[in-house]
């Protein structure tokens, strides 16, 4: 029986072993927004393809995420929303234990008392009604893939050049890929610097899924 146990302990370790790495971490979150090639989660994970290729093979071995090809790419994606879950609440547990990742978030989110509190669910009815402008600033492709209710696609790095199309009369709430993307940081920055009343939220979709709110795909 003593064996059975130790087996049964050593095949839950292998997702601990899987996700005991920044790398793999991040990983796991841009796969999040939707299905990427290896060459496009290294470049946005900033890593070698070769280094990238490796964490990928740990991550498949586990069970944590498929494959399928695409012409001559090997398209990468989660191998379900459960596993998007498990980060969610994984960094959502680290942040209630630890003050250093406490620490270190203030830096990103300057202005996260001003939501804190605020129901997501009157966001998106304020959304529906025009009474805020909900702002995906994450590249266009994540946008397609999955994004929240009523939210208006503008990436961060097109933003400065189309700021004329958000209404100044009206509160913009911007978001990205969750509490760790600088984005929405950034995005939030220069909206206020034109004179927007402009706000952080620090849920992605795969934050705002794992709280059971309605996404659109």
């Amino acid at each position: 029986m003593r064996e059975l146990k130790n087996r049964l302990y050593e095949q839950v370790a292998r997702i601990g072993k899987a996700v005991a790495s920044p790398k793999r971490l991040e990983l796991i979150e841009l796969l999040c927004q939707g299905e990427k090639t290896v060459e496009t989660l290294a470049a946005q994970a900033e890593i070698s393809v070769k280094l990238a290729s490796a964490h990928l093979k740990v991550l498949r071995q586990a069970r944590l995420v498929n494959t399928r090809k695409d012409g001559k790419y090997v398209l990468y994606r989660l191998a379900s929303t459960s596993v998007a879950d498990l980060w969610v609440n994984l960094r959502s547990e680290a942040e209630e234990r630890l003050v250093e990742l406490q620490m270190a978030l203030t830096s990103i989110v300057e202005h996260a008392d001003e939501l804190k509190g605020v129901d997501r669910a009157d966001i998106l009815r304020r959304a529906a009604a025009g009474e805020v402008v909900v702002l995906d600033v994450r590249p266009a492709d994540e946008f397609s893939v999955a994004h929240l209710p009523h939210a208006r696609s503008l990436p961060v790095d097109e933003l400065k050049k189309r700021l004329a199309e958000l209404p100044k009369d009206v509160p913009v709430v911007a978001y990205c890929r969750g509490p760790f993307c600088v984005m929405a940081k950034d995005a939030v920055e220069l909206l206020r610097n034109k004179g927007y009343q402009a706000f952080h939220l620090t849920d992605g979709v795969a934050e705002w899924r794992a709280k059971g709110l309605p996404v659109e795909e």
